[in-house]
């Protein structure tokens, strides 16, 4: 079964560095396992799942040019209840991988494209290294997916991120942004804690003894109880505290290395929301300064990372489609976009400008 982007074969030289915990392996801190990844980038971090989101939802609520209406009905339903492209576009973006599979009904005809969790699919290939077949697995049931029906028509559609180091499955962003997720995860941790402790780092209590005799095992744990019940928490900030004969209370305060944590935690963020190919300035993350608006941003996010995402499903879906819709094309409509409206403002003004160039040439130009 593939993990994360590598094929199990192929992964002998990591072997050194993983190590078991609870059952799931990790190299150094951060998981191997795909679900595991997803609890900690995904589920449990707000930079990375939003970065996603701002992602996935683009393209799933892209306007489309499609070359048929059955062709729009097809990609625009949703898949188990969500919608087709946002779907395959998270799928792509952590997993790296995305099977769409192709159901047809008992006389061919094409009724549905469902998007198969890509953890659960394995791919199985031929003599020749080509895929033969996909390996669905659901607990202990596996269903077997050939590649293509009986006409020679795809079955199933894998569309996968490239990946250098593997024939058969795409890289997804999850290991770019494994040490900064768990920077940004760590931090809020550490934050919580401060904020259950009083929302500063804890005082000292000093004993001094005159007689020099030290606390005894049993007056240690009955103090400790009492600080643990009574002053501890945020609930307790600021309740006065009473204290014994040899006992007085030095406050702590944050280190220079403490203060800067917060500055620590703000880099990690933009790290996750890079490796994710989203400008931190849409996610309200404070010091980009890259750009010089959310608009330059917008456009940026745009022309960087959706666009060539969706290319690559769009793409992707037509040529598997073709064997029902011959002339099947997918493509976002760029006119329709806001986010890239002055660009294409721009461009058609420079094209009716162009006195030499004839009216089809024009119109080829702006993509009509």
């Amino acid at each position: 079964m593939k993990l994360f982007g590598w094929k199990s074969a192929g992964r002998e030289d990591l072997r050194p560095a993983l190590s078991r915990v609870g059952g799931a392996r990790v190299i150094g801190d951060w998981p191997v396992r795909y679900e595991a990844q997803v609890r900690e980038a995904y589920l449990g971090n707000a930079i990375a799942q939003r970065a996603v989101r701002v992602v996935a939802d683009a393209i799933g609520e892209a306007p489309l040019a499609v070359s048929s209406p059955e062709l729009a009905r097809l990609v625009r339903a949703r898949s188990g209840g969500q919608a087709l492209l946002a779907t395959v576009a998270a799928q792509l973006l952590l997993h790296g991988n995305a099977y769409v599979q192709l159901l047809t009904d008992a006389d061919g005809a094409l009724r549905e494209l469902f998007a198969l969790r890509p953890e659960r699919v394995t791919v199985e290939p031929d003599a020749g290294g080509w895929p033969a077949a996909y390996a669905y697995r659901v607990g202990e049931r596996v269903a077997r997916l050939p590649a293509e029906d009986g006409g020679g028509r795809p079955a199933v559609v894998h569309i996968k991120a490239f990946n250098p180091g593997d024939d058969h499955y795409g890289l997804g962003c999850l290991g770019a942004a494994a040490g900064a997720v768990a920077v940004h995860n760590a931090a809020a941790r550490w934050n919580k804690a401060l904020l259950d402790n009083a929302a500063r780092p804890s005082g000292a209590l000093v004993y001094d003894a005159g007689d020099g005799s030290a606390l005894s095992g049993e007056q240690f744990a009955r103090l400790k109880a009492e600080m643990e019940a009574g002053f501890a928490g945020a609930g307790n900030a600021g309740r006065p505290m009473l204290l014994e004969g040899g006992l007085t209370w030095q406050s702590l305060s944050l280190s220079p290395a403490d203060m800067d944590f917060a500055a620590t935690k703000a880099a990690a963020a933009r790290e996750i929301a890079m490796a994710f190919g989203v400008p931190p300035m849409l996610l309200g993350l404070p010091g980009d300064a890259t750009y010089a608006n959310y608009r330059e941003a917008s456009r940026a996010l745009w022309r960087l990372t959706i666009l060539p995402l969706a290319g690559s499903i769009l793409g992707s879906l037509a040529q598997g489609l073709r064997g029902w819709f011959p002339d099947a094309a997918l493509a976002i409509d760029l006119d329709r976009v806001t986010a890239l409206a002055e660009d294409r403002a721009a461009l058609w003004s420079l094209v009716a400008g162009a006195d030499f160039l004839s009216a089809e040439e024009k119109r080829n130009m702006v993509g009509l």
